[in-house]
């Protein structure tokens, strides 16, 4: 999700309280924080726990000691582009599943992405989408337009990329998110504006994470159903038709389909724009912590069980590439068990 807080308030770095994933982390800091207090009445205890998960989420003094100085960087393809090396791990992957013999009938695959920096910045933190179809090989694939083709060994393909973002955010990143005193509890007191959005590829995506120097990060390939494929182009569709603007902070916008965050954008296989992060704003949601919020809706969410068609382990299938400057460099940032390092 990007933008700049004209508020010039930092991304909050506590803890993540908001998800699934983080229930007992944050659990633990708000029993913690009683503990000092041993004496305080009940009635009071609400508050209190209220207080300190706002200053939680909003101190901007709060640093982020996760993924410092973490071991099994790779360096191996240092001097290969951050986007090769993602395209050829997917490359890789899906072959496996695809496997030797003759692959009878298309096949579906989704990759989840997220990048961040070190103190997940929101105006420079993302989630994405990357959805691919393998066309059967006894058959003419009937290319859908818009879409990237291409052929891999014997297979043809066609992939597209769910990446919403201000239309100009490679050229001109300068948009807010909450702008006005309370306009992080209360949307109507927020003046950002909503602005033109644009499905971004792979490529471009890709491009401004390096520019950021951000961590990257992705799941899959996943094989999914072709409901699940269908889906994904009815979502793009929609994006690319025009109707739908982007605001970073979408509660007041997103029911009336308005405009949507980049989280929103990719969330919901089958509903629209469900709510998520802080108070439903996607507050806290960007970033690693927003793709695999929305990883967990698409595996534990009834409607959409059956839809990916194998496991998902959001901690360990999750694959990093991360920035460093120079060859074997040392203190690198790197949020991943696994990882490799990229320079450009």
């Amino acid at each position: 999700m990007h933008h700049i807080n004209k508020t010039k308030q930092t991304a909050p770095s506590g803890a993540w309280l908001t998800s699934d994933l983080t229930n007992k982390e944050g659990e633990g800091l708000l029993r913690s924080g009683r503990g000092l207090q041993p004496k305080t009445s009940r009635r009071f205890r609400p508050l209190a726990s209220w207080v300190i998960a706002c200053v939680l989420l909003f101190s901007p003094s709060l640093p982020v000691h996760g993924g410092w100085l973490k071991p099994d960087v790779d360096f191996s393809n240092y001097g290969v582009p951050l986007y090769d090396q993602i395209v050829n791990r997917i490359k890789a992957k899906v072959s496996a599943r695809l496997g030797k013999g003759e692959n009878k009938k298309d096949r579906y695959f989704i990759i989840p992405f997220a990048y961040q920096d070190s103190r997940l910045n929101p105006r420079i933190s993302h989630s994405f989408i990357t959805v691919i179809r393998v066309f059967a090989a006894d058959e003419q694939p009937v290319l859908t337009p818009g879409f990237k083709h291409g052929k891999y060994k014997q297979w043809n393909f066609e992939a597209f990329n769910i990446s919403w973002m201000p239309h100009d955010f490679d050229t001109n990143p300068d948009l807010c998110v909450f702008d006005g005193f309370g306009s992080h509890i209360f949307p109507s007191l927020n003046q950002c504006p909503v602005v033109i959005g644009r499905n971004f590829t792979l490529s471009e995506t890709l491009k401004l994470g390096a520019k950021f120097k951000n961590a990257v990060g992705m799941w899959g390939p996943y094989e999914i159903r072709k409901e699940a494929f269908d889906l994904g182009v009815k979502r793009k569709l929609l994006l690319d038709g025009g109707t739908i603007r982007y605001r970073a902070d979408d509660r007041f916008y997103r029911k009336d389909r308005v405009a949507i965050n980049c989280f929103h954008a990719m969330a919901g296989l089958q509903e629209l724009y469900p709510n998520g992060g802080f108070l439903g704003s996607g507050f806290r949601m960007w970033g690693i912590n927003g793709t695999a919020r929305v990883l967990i809706e698409y595996t534990k969410a009834v409607r959409n069980r059956g839809l990916i068609l194998e496991p998902v382990d959001i901690k360990k299938d999750l694959y990093g590439f991360v920035y460093a400057p120079d060859q074997n460099s040392r203190g690198l940032y790197n949020p991943f068990r696994n990882a490799s390092a990229y320079h450009w």
